[in-house]
């Protein structure tokens, strides 16, 4: 959905600042699919204005939908507290292509930029590009990254950096916060604006409803509910689950101090800002629900035009309530295909739930285990079960390989087809951080080849890719604390 409510309140024409001397880092040919670029033999666009277009330098043709850059303003709670007034403060719109929208992130300041420069730097943007492809390679919403361009303007963070662009595409990157800004104005004639389109483009179920904004609210309720649980699933850890983070139509959307967990700790923190753990890997959920929270008083104002404002708080309340049943349900569903079963069993989620205290108690590898797990037999000797060499407490997991077994042999399926099924759920690859360090560190010496490497890796993350085993380990002692923090 292209930005297309108008108004000096709503958003500014933002033109894009250019960098010198622009260079292609990382290009996605599968993202350029989306919007129908023609590539050269190279993999990259053949037209070289797109090099200029994705640094900032120039703009789209005006035969796209939108004739002006854009900057959007929004507003939001941070780290559970109101900051009020954000926007765009990096991030500039350049127009909608095959019902994409096409985004800028480090073009340079825009009025929201609040005392900052409006850029992004190399390492940082290289991490977004590869989890965004990544997260769409493993099955999970996402915005896409069609490319980082690189230049040798220098960027001061910790330390000086070289600037880069990273051009992302989305079917829109409305947030929650854009919601929460025209609400805290009492600008309900922009709220309902805001409403009517989201609708019209992203949810035309609603539509004839005789409650549209309700489930409206309801099915933005329920995309970010299945999608945090796809993420418990796969050990991703946002970091930063802001509201004026999350997306108003259920997609991942701003990779900051993300984390694909290593060992498994169930209050595992990502962000090195995070002090106090907000948004560790267990509060996920709980985070995204009070997320949805903030959206339910957004809307009162919506359901207040035909209902008293008592009914109006019963009724959010009501489907806030949802969230829950809904999210409990996604996790069960996810991780029993995990585990290989194709029914629902009354103790299930307490088995899955003793597994995962095990493997935080011993500090197991998430991916690996899971991966690994499909190979158990169901006449199998405990014995032999290699997994078991990875747990402290041998009487423990013993039992829930037993109980396991036991509850594979309930099913019908064979040891081959199950093993199939969960290679199928469970990755043999993500972008564990030292990998994603290991090609920022050859970026900044001009190599490209392990941003390719991994892309093409994690663009197959369910195959074996035999030549690419050693992608598949947990990090060697020296890299298993690559810290990343809000500015990353």
């Amino acid at each position: 959905m292209a930005f297309t409510l108008s108004g000096d309140d709503v958003c500014q024409i933002t033109h894009p600042s250019p960098i010198p001397n622009p260079y292609w880092v990382a290009f996605s040919s599968s993202a350029a699919k989306l919007i129908g670029l023609e590539l050269g033999p190279n993999g990259l666009p053949a037209d070289p204005a797109w090099l200029e277009i994705c640094a900032g330098n120039s703009l789209i043709s005006a035969s796209y939908q939108f004739r002006s850059p854009l900057s959007t303003v929004y507003s939001g709670h941070q780290f559970g507290v109101w900051a009020g007034q954000l926007g765009d403060g990096r991030a500039i719109l350049l127009g909608e292509v095959n019902s994409q929208e096409l985004q800028l992130k480090g073009a340079g300041k825009t009025r929201y930029s609040r005392m900052g420069d409006g850029r992004a730097v190399l390492r940082s943007s290289i991490r977004e590009f590869l989890c965004s492809e990544a997260m769409y390679s493993l099955g999970i919403p996402t915005t896409r990254a069609l490319s980082v361009v690189g230049s040798e303007l220098p960027v001061r963070r910790e330390i000086i950096e070289t600037a880069a662009v990273c051009a992302r595409l989305a079917p829109s990157f409305l947030r929650i916060g854009h919601f929460e800004h025209f609400a805290s104005l009492q600008d309900t004639s922009r709220l309902k604006e805001l409403a009517d389109l989201l609708i019209r483009d992203h949810y035309p179920e609603c539509q004839n409803t005789a409650e549209p904004y309700l489930e409206l609210f309801k099915q933005i309720c329920n995309r970010n509910a299945k999608l945090v649980a796809q993420w418990q699933a796969v050990g991703f850890c946002h970091g930063v689950l802001n509201s004026d983070n999350i997306s108003a139509i259920g997609i991942t959307m701003d990779f900051g101090p993300f984390g694909f967990m290593d060992q498994f700790q169930i209050d595992h923190i990502c962000n090195h800002s995070d002090q106090d753990g907000r948004y560790a890997y267990h509060r996920q959920p709980q985070i995204m629900h009070w997320n949805m929270a903030c959206l339910a008083s957004a809307f009162l104002p919506l359901l207040e035009f035909i209902h008293a404002p008592n009914d109006a708080q019963s009724l959010l309340r009501e489907a806030l309530e949802e969230f829950a049943v809904c999210y409990a349900e996604a996790w069960q569903s996810l991780f029993r295909q995990k585990l290989g079963f194709t029914t629902a069993q009354d103790g299930d989620t307490h088995l899955i739930e003793r597994l995962l205290q095990a493997m935080h108690d011993s500090s197991v590898d998430f991916t690996y285990f899971f991966r690994m797990l499909s190979q158990v037999r169901k006449e199998q000797e405990l014995q032999t079960i290699v997994l078991r060499d990875h747990f402290l407490n041998r009487e423990l997991i013993d039992q829930w390989f037993a109980d396991y077994i036991y509850r594979l042999k309930s099913e019908n399926s064979s040891d081959e087809a199950r093993q199939k099924a969960m290679n199928l759920v469970n990755p043999k690859f993500v972008l564990r951080n030292h990998l994603a360090q290991v090609a920022i560190d050859k970026a900044k010496q001009h190599d490209y080849s392990e941003i390719q490497t991994l892309l093409k890796i994690l663009t197959n993350p369910y195959d074996e890719q035999a030549e690419y085993d050693a992608y598949a380990m947990p990090p060697p002692p020296n890299l298993e604390r690559v810290e990343v923090s809000c500015s990353s």
